[in-house]
């Protein structure tokens, strides 16, 4: 197994496989985003009780599912960097950071927006809410201790340190709803036995949940790629693609 990630996980290997990866991400993430917006904003119906504000719903949902998500990929990464400190897993660490945080500022922006019509303020100190902030603040954290060293890996041990501490604020995150009395709407997807989103809203939501989740990978693959050259770029087989592409 080790011998299988450091080889996968090594720079040059690393960005010629991740060529392919993020082609294929981004062209699956045009394709299903484009399918879910069709559905999500002209096919599915209007709830009876919030109308057609009910349609924030396609794009605060799965923009939430993946702050957390690319959470848990960080904290992979963060494993990953303390315990075999490979050079790829430290960069995932930086780069997830900032598309994690993104997409937790757009699930906090459109949460505000669908809370103001359902509750009457744009923002209320309610549990998920609160603990969705931390998360953001998280990620701010992360991406200032991995810019904050000279050494680039130094910087990213110490990301990676916070990233695995703050990991405990997901299960808040995620179960915050039942533990406490909050404003938020409870689970509905999650209750695969019987979930109470109509099959004409859970099919277009789970559809832009996919569509963000490859939209992710691809960014992620992309911004890796990016970074991995801008560090390599004195070693021999970064040279030897400059060469190739003049």
């Amino acid at each position: 197994m080790f011998t299988f990630l450091h080889k996968y996980a090594s720079p040059q290997y690393f960005y010629s496989w991740s060529a392919s990866w993020q082609k294929w991400a981004s062209i699956i993430a045009a394709l299903l985003m484009s399918v879910g917006l069709y559905y999500s904003l002209l096919n599915s119906p209007a709830d009876y009780q919030q109308g057609e504000t009910v349609r924030i719903m396609y794009v605060h949902v799965p923009a939430a599912w993946l702050s957390m998500f690319g959470y848990m990929v960080m904290a992979s990464a963060a494993i990953v960097t303390l315990i075999w400190r490979i050079k790829v897993a430290e960069i995932m660490i930086a780069q997830c950071a900032v598309i994690g945080a993104s997409f937790t500022a757009l699930a906090l922006i459109t949460g505000m927006l669908w809370g103001k019509p359902m509750w009457g303020a744009y923002w209320v100190w309610d549990a998920r809410l609160t603990s969705e902030l931390v998360l953001l603040f998280l990620y701010f954290g992360v991406i200032a201790l991995s810019g904050a060293f000279d050494d680039e890996r130094a910087g990213a041990r110490a990301a990676a340190i916070l990233t695995l501490v703050g990991i405990v604020n997901i299960p808040i995150i995620h179960y915050s709803v039942e533990w406490w009395n909050t404003l938020h709407q409870g689970p509905t997807v999650s209750k695969f036995d019987s979930p109470s989103a109509h099959p004409s809203m859970l099919i277009p939501l789970l559809v832009m949940a996919l569509a963000f989740k490859a939209y992710f990978f691809a960014v992620l693959f992309k911004r890796a790629r990016t970074e991995l050259l801008l560090r390599e770029r004195n070693t021999s087989w970064v040279k030897a693609l400059l060469k190739e592409a003049v």
